[in-house]
């Protein structure tokens, strides 16, 4: 394991229902409860998990074909399906789509070539969030003192 392995957020409650998360670095992304319970806009978390799935791949899939040439289309939509059975509320169906398009040219139709390869290594190998969740991680929780 590298030296620097740890990755971090902290979350503070900002108000009832909404959070913030900030980074090490100082970003700073807000949040908050389910949709139906006012009139934020705001992600829940499911949707930052979601969002975590299909960033993390995105980065990977445009740094592979970007080499080569820039798109004119790229999107990645993840969707599932949330879920509350014996196991507990989880997400199931968990699909991510690509819809890329490059221009015409030598350099796109490489880039075109490759999206398949990338794709399939971000998946296979590369993705930690999509990795992580196939792999079944346990997540450990603590109460710290106040």
């Amino acid at each position: 394991m590298s030296e620097n392995s740890e990755r971090s957020v902290t979350v503070e409650r900002i108000s009832s229902g909404q959070f913030v998360a900030t980074n090490a670095r100082g970003g700073a992304i807000s949040f908050g409860t389910s949709p139906g319970s006012g009139p934020d806009t705001g992600f829940t978390p499911v949707e930052l998990f979601l969002a975590a799935i299909g960033g993390c791949t995105a980065v990977d899939v445009d740094v592979a074909t970007g080499r080569h040439a820039e798109p004119t289309q790229f999107s990645v939509r993840v969707t599932g399906d949330k879920i509350s059975d014996d196991l507990g509320n989880r997400m199931t169906n968990l699909e991510v789509t690509f819809t890329v398009a490059f221009p015409d040219g030598e350099e796109a139709e490489r880039a075109r070539a490759i999206l398949p390869r990338a794709v399939k290594a971000s998946h296979d190998r590369l993705c930690t969030v999509s990795r992580t969740v196939e792999t079944g991680t346990p997540v450990t929780t603590t109460i710290a003192d106040a």
